[in-house]
């Protein structure tokens, strides 16, 4: 009898990823991209095709979907408002109370949701399950989570922080408590999900209470093309003095702002070839992305009072030895020690790079949302 299987799918405004995952054992399958979803140089036209090329694929790999135990379809959603913070199974009723929300995420939810019903038609007979990035962080303190703005107005439009990279955030957190042989409930946390879209969160206990993400995933670090924290007048200053309108200033703070705003590019290790060049608008991206990033750890280290683990994750904090360098040095003295040789490890699984006498333990953590998304699944089915 073939394991059970789950497919989880990413689905963007111009891209599908899915992987088919075993959820007990963490095997993987097979993973795979279409990308172009809609563009002359794509192969797919829509997501309906873009999913049909993806079972394609998956057949030339030998995997009949139909023979593999599939036990269910795991969509990533990128913002479940105040209502959806749990794993939830898919019907007509739950879509559509989901496309209310399109509007607290106009960038991600609408391909999400789009890729929702494109999979529910060509695969009918199988549970079809909703996870949220902004579930981890559902409970989060109210100091925490409530902006310092008219209270009647924040609460007719559902305005507080979500936070995102919640999947992340939260199988992290387990994977760090694991590798140093605790349990989550008994560690403080800092957790760095460091990629082209960057949070930061503080876990303490194992529940989250506080995260640099808000009301959209705009807010906080700075990031590959997202400007992060930027006071709010700069918006009201370019309408006025720019001229620009709303839509055009929010795909600009989105689109063309961090890193590439600053130094025209976004790929860390073609930022660094072009400092070692001389290139100073990349030095001052750097430093910035850097400098945001300390503040950060620093005011969690705060928020936390006590902290037992800081840790590195996603694509440039579990590859980029330099910028986890760059964000510690000299936090000696706030129980932040870095061993050098271990940071420069290229070791892929989970790593600690802080001296052995360090306070805090600083590791290196692969994170793995769409293993987390398929465990998730395969736990509601099982309740």
């Amino acid at each position: 009898m073939a394991e059970r299987t789950v497919l989880v799918i990413n689905s963007g405004s111009s891209s599908l990823k899915f992987q088919l995952l075993q959820p007990d054992s963490g095997i993987t399958r097979a993973r795979g991209v279409i990308g172009e979803i809609g563009e002359p140089s794509g192969r797919a036209a829509d997501h309906e095709e873009a999913l049909r090329l993806a079972f394609h694929q998956l057949a030339e790999d030998g995997i009949d979907l139909k023979s593999s135990g599939l036990l269910a379809v795991g969509h990533r959603v990128v913002h479940g408002g105040s209502d959806f913070y749990r794993p939830t199974l898919l019907d007509d009723e739950r879509i559509a109370e989901l496309e209310k929300l399109s509007e607290l995420a106009p960038l991600h939810n609408p391909p999400a949701l789009q890729g929702i019903k494109v999979a529910r038609k060509l695969l009918p007979d199988v549970a079809h399950i909703a996870v949220f990035d902004t579930a981890f962080f559902h409970h989060l303190p109210a100091a925490a989570a409530t902006y310092a703005m008219n209270r009647e107005l924040a609460e007719r439009y559902r305005i507080r922080r979500y936070g995102f990279h919640g999947t992340s955030h939260r199988y992290v957190s387990e994977q760090a408590a694991a590798f140093l042989g605790a349990s989550p409930d008994s560690l403080n946390q800092i957790v760095l999900h460091l990629g082209n879209g960057a949070s930061a969160s503080a876990i303490a206990g194992g529940r989250p209470v506080d995260t640099s993400m808000g009301l959209t995933p705009l807010e906080g670090l700075v990031m590959g093309t997202r400007s992060g924290d930027i006071d709010p007048g700069v918006i009201s200053y370019l309408w006025r003095s720019a001229n620009m309108d709303v839509e055009a200033i929010e795909s600009m703070l989105n689109n063309r702002s961090g890193v590439w705003g600053l130094a025209g590019e976004r790929d860390f290790r073609r930022l660094h070839a072009m400092i070692e060049s001389g290139d100073s608008s990349a030095q001052l991206a750097y430093d910035v992305f850097i400098h945001r990033l300390r503040k950060y750890i620093g005011a969690y280290l705060a928020v936390l009072g006590h902290t037992d683990v800081l840790t590195f994750t996603a694509g440039i904090g579990e590859n980029d030895a330099v910028v986890r360098r760059d964000a510690v040095t000299g936090l000696e003295e706030l129980g932040i020690v870095l061993d050098e040789g271990r940071n420069q490890s290229k070791s892929k699984g989970a790593q600690r790079i802080s001296a052995d006498h360090s306070p805090i333990a600083v590791l290196v953590v692969p994170t793995d949302e769409e293993l987390a998304i398929a465990r998730d699944c395969a736990e509601l089915l099982a309740s």
